[in-house]
This record gives C-alpha cells, sequence and structure tokens, in this order.
C-alpha cells in the first residue's frame, strides 16, 4: 500500500471536493443522528476562517485514492503555542495507516510553525447509550496525547418541551432579576451592544472549565467579533440571541445564542451561554435561555433537535440545561498532545 499526503488550499477545488466527500461518510458513519454534512459550512471553513486563524489543510490518498484529510487550526492573535487538529479517514479505508501518516504529517507541520500542543475531540459511548466508534479514543491515547477534558453531548427533543415547567421557571427567574432585563436580537450583533458581547465572548475561555486542557483566554475585540459574524454569514449560519441588560449600569451583562445552518432546518445548536461573574445569582443564565429557546421556535416552525455539549464538571450549566429538557446523548473527551 502506497500512502501520499498533499497539502492543498482554497484554491484546489478538487482536493476541497474529495475532502469533503471523505467528511460526509465519516459524518453519517460514526454520528448517524447529526445533521448531514454542510457542503457551505466545510467549503467557508477553507474559504473564509474564523479571524485570527490560520488553517492548514492535508488531503491522503491510500494507492491513489482519496482516503483521509486532515485540518490544522493555527491561531495567530492568542494562544500562538497552541493549535486544534480534526483528522478524518473515511470509514471503508480505516486501519491501513492513513490516520498515522496524518497525525505524523500534521506533527512536522505544527513544529515548523513552533507549536508546542494540540488539542482535538474524540466521541465515545456513554453507558447504555448510542453506539459509538472505540478506535478514535485509542488512536488518541496511541500518539501519547492526554485526555484532559471530559464533556458531554446532550439533546433537547422540542416535541418533548413541558411549557408549564418553562412557565414556572422562567418566573422564578424574573422574580430574581429585578433591575435587568433581556433584549434579542437575530444575525449580527447590533451596534450598541457590540462591546458588551465582545467582552462576554472573550470570558469564555476564562469562565468555562478546562479541566487540564492548556488554552489562553482569547482577546475579542469588536473587530474580531465582527470577524467572526462574517465568517458564520459565510457558512449560512442562522443565529438567535438573547441578552440581559443592567439598568443601573446600562451595559450587557448575560447572553446566549442558539444558531442553525442550511443544511438541516430540523436541528440546531445552542452556543454560549455567560454571565460576567458581578452579576451571577439572579438566574440570568436560566432566564436568557428560556427565552431564546421560545424566541428560535417562533422563527424556526421545522427545529425539533438542539444539540449542545458542556464539560462534565460543570454542575451548575448542565442542572439548567437539564431543567429544560436536555438529555445525555453521548460523551466527548478534549485530548492534547505536547508537540
Amino acid at each position: 500500500m502506497s500512502i501520499t499526503i498533499a497539502p492543498f488550499d482554497a484554491a484546489d477545488r478538487g482536493a476541497i471536493d474529495e475532502a469533503y466527500r471523505i467528511g460526509a461518510a465519516a459524518n453519517a458513519a460514526d454520528l448517524p443522528d447529526f445533521p448531514p454534512f454542510c457542503r457551505r459550512r466545510f467549503d467557508a471553513g477553507i474559504h473564509h476562517p474564523m479571524p485570527g486563524n490560520a488553517p492548514r489543510w492535508a488531503l491522503a490518498r491510500l494507492d491513489g485514492v482519496p482516503a483521509g484529510y486532515l485540518r490544522l487550526d493555527l491561531p495567530q492573535l492568542d494562544n500562538t503555542e497552541n493549535a486544534n487538529a480534526e483528522l478524518v479517514v473515511h470509514p471503508d479505508l480505516r486501519r491501513r495507516g492513513v490516520g498515522r501518516a496524518l497525525h505524523e504529517h500534521g506533527l512536522r507541520v505544527l513544529r515548523e510553525d513552533g507549536r508546542k500542543r494540540v488539542a482535538w475531540m474524540t466521541v465515545a459511548a456513554l453507558p447504555d447509550g448510542v453506539a459509538r466508534p472505540e478506535a478514535p479514543a485509542a488512536f488518541a491515547a496511541m500518539t501519547g496525547a492526554r485526555p484532559v477534558l471530559a464533556e458531554v453531548r446532550r439533546r433537547l427533543d422540542t416535541g418533548r418541551l413541558d411549557h408549564a415547567v418553562l412557565d414556572a421557571l422562567a418566573a422564578e427567574a424574573r422574580a430574581r432579576a429585578v433591575g435587568y432585563r433581556t433584549v434579542r436580537w437575530q444575525g449580527d450583533t447590533p451596534e450598541e451592544y457590540a462591546a458588551d458581547v465582545a467582552y462576554l465572548d472573550g470570558r469564555l475561555m476564562t469562565d468555562a472549565p478546562l479541566g487540564d486542557l492548556e488554552w489562553e483566554p482569547e482577546q475579542v475585540d469588536v473587530a474580531r467579533l465582527r470577524g467572526t459574524e462574517r465568517a458564520l454569514d459565510a457558512r449560512g449560519r442562522r443565529r438567535y440571541h438573547h441578552a440581559v441588560r443592567h439598568e443601573e449600569s446600562g451595559r450587557l451583562v448575560a447572553w446566549t445564542l442558539i444558531d442553525l445552518g442550511p443544511s438541516a432546518d430540523w436541528h440546531a445548536y445552542q452556543q454560549i451561554t455567560l454571565v460576567d461573574p458581578p452579576h451571577r445569582g439572579h438566574r440570568l443564565g436560566l432566564l436568557t435561555k428560556i427565552d431564546n429557546l421560545r424566541y428560535v421556535l417562533d422563527h424556526e416552525p421545522a427545529l425539533r433537535a438542539i444539540d449542545t455539549w458542556n464539560a462534565a464538571e460543570n454542575h451548575h450549566m448542565v442542572a439548567i440545561n437539564e431543567q429544560l429538557g436536555f438529555r445525555p446523548v453521548d460523551a466527548w473527551t478534549d485530548w492534547q498532545l505536547t508537540v
């Protein structure tokens, strides 16, 4: 068997097509409950990377047949010693050395760029949960990577929402949120809120549990926020936001986001939910999540499933999500390797 690895970029339409087909096959085999692998999102990741990211791509061929791809995300604005990776091998061509060859190629690229650590995620089954492949975690361990953070994906079946429970939770939250009011918007953040949202977004890697993951807080300003919004627009992501304004200061002090993609109107992701530490204890996270959930359902009548990830140790947010009806689906592990 002959394995070749060739870097590719946004100008190589053929390699992009081949990598997309590999990703679509792997998605269908490994995560059949996920939405179909989105072509627009995949292409935009190559043509419109997130601000501050310099991705590197490579395609592997096995005896001339496209067999796998590697994406390395190289942060440029912070975390300049770190990288993220995604390594995907076609389900029909696994256990033939393709993953190892892509991994070794990636290590060479990272070392040449001066990176010291690389992180990636794998999925596994929960006890009595849906089946998931065991090979990704075994491969990660074989490379010498450490499991640094345990996460759980939970899914909300919107057809099983208990609106009486939501009403009671929202009433309780509003009673605790005296001196605050909610605001909402779709798509890009209104200019009057942009600085506050950038600040909250930048707190994510400070406030969220990271386990043993070595990752610096991201420096987010309005320019970076706008760049992220342009990248999400290129991916066709429809975004629904709720935030909480502190009446005395006029600042936004809590924010949550749900977004959907163009390939599956039945599916969404519950993204960031963050409350500025001085304003915790007023049920602002719960309030924004309930209001935003109802907001998106009012505008997306086909929506049936919302997925979210939480660190297993993030007991507060897990409790909120389970109150809303999110239920565990599978386990995810963040791995980090010293290069």
